[in-house]
């Protein structure tokens, strides 16, 4: 076996080790990549050293590696599920205490691997500059609680930048509190009683009304079912009493009615056959004509003077497999500058499905797994019977979600850029978490109408022709295509003369149509675009609103049939007039951050957060 010439790898090796030791999971796979640090199934990242083997990159691996095994081995996903707060705001501050906890705790008996930590945690303030920051506003309170919690635990100072946000945000955590804290150190063993401390920390810092329901308390849901169940059984059996009452009272008035009830068959019958004769003995030139099915579903009204030269194609049809590699490789360089901050978004946004994806258990159950965890009450009392759990399905396993880019002239530039990027980042995201991607672009063949135009022109001019122009729907990704088999596809967003003019009614309609199709529960489908539908050809013969009074329509039946989960992002243009869920960024480069943001929150499990959520962004927008 040759042996590697890289100096470094002997240190990853014995790292690789140790952290297996610490988590205690032996067939844990670690990689060091430039990719943000986590742990995906059985595989952790760790960030990567070079050859040179700086100090602060080992410290900075080792101490990830050390946070990461201890979450491993001291965090149960079910317990920490089960009391998870609803509202964003609380959900930060449970998860930093959380993350807080399992690192003091690890560290209680080896006091290195704390070291590590605080070099990890250090370097991390020093990139989001805590040190210079001047007020407590300036940084996150979820931030200040968990290094306060740590330090409470740990009862060792924190690193300067670190220390110095948690000593901005100390009176204020103190003063509100300051009681639960000072007993963070008699319940970090024990996940549940932290996290009611956590709960109850969260709520005396001002954020009760994001805790959502106790997931202790008794539920009321199955007496209030049980009790209208009986007051419907009552109902009918008084409905049947009175039946009963009133058949005794008049035997000769039901006879009566049963009576007329066969007259009124027999005359039916008749009538029936009279029909039928007549319509038998109707001429074949008195049959109505056959009306052709409307162009769309949404409108009656919107026509299209030819649909012969639309298309609706893949993406490696447009161009050979050399030019997408091409393309695709000129849309990785356009967009290097950007890899950091989009693939710190993708590891938020799997993290935040990972944790909804984990296991989540019913606890009491009389059959299903044997309760480890609750053995401890059978051995202290042996009467108690054995306690069971059964595990919970996650509510977005079985999700599609479709994103449509708008691939109009006017996205030319950074906007595709970003928007094809990020695509790329959310498709294979998703399909980690095993949630189905699908991603399709709208465009035209031609500017200014094509073929159709023409044939329009031969034909005389009619007025009022309706669409005018030649429609071009690309498929970048089929949602049961693996992503690594399309991943060119999307460069060809950067193809010269691809981009042209945008009909986004006609567009939304067909990815519609394409996710009913699908056999999957939840069908969630995000529009990105930068504005109105425009397609000049159209509107010079048309009224100037028929594409976008087409679109509305669209939008209304999509959300009137309430069989697709629809959203918007526009990009330097207002979409908040069309779509009823809808953000407006400013600048193209905001377009990651608001996908994920826009995503996470409709995978919460908690329709409540999800509406919350959905309300911020609209604050945000005013």
């Amino acid at each position: 076996m040759k042996k590697s010439d890289n100096p470094a790898d002997p240190f990853k090796k014995a790292l690789s080790e140790a952290t297996r030791a610490l988590a205690d999971e032996h067939e844990l796979n670690v990689t060091f990549s430039a990719d943000p640090s986590g742990v995906s199934g059985d595989t952790m990242r760790l960030p990567q050293v070079s050859r040179r083997m700086t100090r602060d990159e080992i410290l900075l691996a080792r101490g990830t590696a050390d946070a990461l095994a201890m979450r491993l081995r001291h965090h149960d996903a079910g317990t920490h599920a089960k009391f998870a707060p609803a509202g964003p705001m609380a959900r930060e501050l449970y998860e930093a205490l959380e993350t807080a906890r399992v690192e003091a705790l690890g560290a209680r008996d080896m006091p290195g691997a704390l070291s590590n930590i605080d070099a990890k945690i250090g370097s991390d303030a020093d990139k989001k500059g805590y040190g210079q920051i001047k007020a407590a506003a300036d940084a996150p309170l979820s931030v200040a609680a968990g290094y306060l919690v740590r330090q409470a635990a740990t009862g060792r100072a924190l690193p300067a930048a670190a220390q110095h946000v948690a000593d901005l945000w100390r009176p204020f955590v103190e003063q509100q509190a300051g009681d639960a804290l000072a007993n963070v150190s008699e319940v970090l063993a024990d996940q549940a009683a932290f996290a009611r401390l956590s709960r109850q920390v969260i709520s005396d810092l001002g954020y009760a009304d994001q805790l959502g329901d106790d997931p202790e308390d008794p539920q009321d849901d199955d007496a209030e079912d049980n009790a209208e169940q009986d007051e419907e059984s009552g109902d009918n059996q008084s409905r049947e009493e009175d039946e009963g009452e009133d058949a005794e009272a008049s035997p000769e008035r039901s006879q009566e009615q049963t009576q007329d009830e066969r007259q009124a068959q027999v005359s039916m019958d008749d009538q029936s056959e009279d029909e039928l004769s007549d319509e038998a003995e109707m001429p074949e030139s008195e049959t109505p004509p056959d009306i052709p099915p409307p162009v769309s579903d949404a409108s009656a009204d919107y026509k299209v003077f030819t649909q012969e030269w639309d298309e609706e194609i893949r993406a490696e049809d447009l161009a050979d497999p050399a030019e997408l590699e091409r393309l695709r490789a000129y849309l990785d360089k356009q967009l290097e500058p950007l890899r950091g901050a989009v693939s710190r978004l993708a590891n938020k946004l799997q993290r935040r499905l990972l944790a909804q994806q984990n296991r989540s258990w019913e606890f009491d159950k009389e059959e299903g797994v044997l309760d480890a965890g609750r053995l401890a009450r059978v051995v202290a009392n042996p009467t108690t019977p054995l306690s069971f759990k059964v595990e919970k399905d996650t509510e977005f396993r079985d999700t599609v979600v479709t994103l449509l880019i708008d691939n109009s002239g006017s996205m030319r530039g950074r906007p595709i850029s970003i928007a094809a990027i990020c695509a790329d980042v959310l498709a294979r995201t998703l399909e980690r978490s095993s949630v189905k991607v699908e991603i399709l672009g709208f465009t035209t063949r031609a500017w200014k109408g094509g073929q159709a135009r023409e044939a329009w022109l031969q034909a005389g001019r009619p007025a009022q022709p309706g669409r005018l122009n030649d429609l071009r729907h690309i498929i970048y990704k089929a949602a049961d295509a693996p992503w690594r088999r399309v991943r060119p596809n999307l460069g060809l967003m950067m193809k010269e003369g691809l981009l042209k003019e945008n009909i986004d009614g006609e567009a939304l309609e067909w990815a519609h149509r394409r996710l009913v199709k699908r056999p999957e529960a939840r069908k969630i489908l995000m529009v990105i675009s930068d504005g109105a539908p425009v397609d000049d050809s159209t509107l010079s013969v048309n009224p100037a609103n028929y594409l976008e009074k087409h679109l509305r329509d669209v939008i209304a039946m999509v959300e009137r049939k309430k069989a697709v989960e629809l959203l918007a992002i526009g990009i330097g243009h207002d979409v908040t007039r069309y779509y009823e869920r809808a953000v407006t960024i400013t600048d193209a480069e905001q377009l990651a951050g608001a996908i994920t943001e826009q995503l996470a929150a409709l995978f919460d499990s908690d329709p409540r957060k999800r509406a919350r959520v959905l309300g911020m962004s609209a604050m945000r927008r005013a």
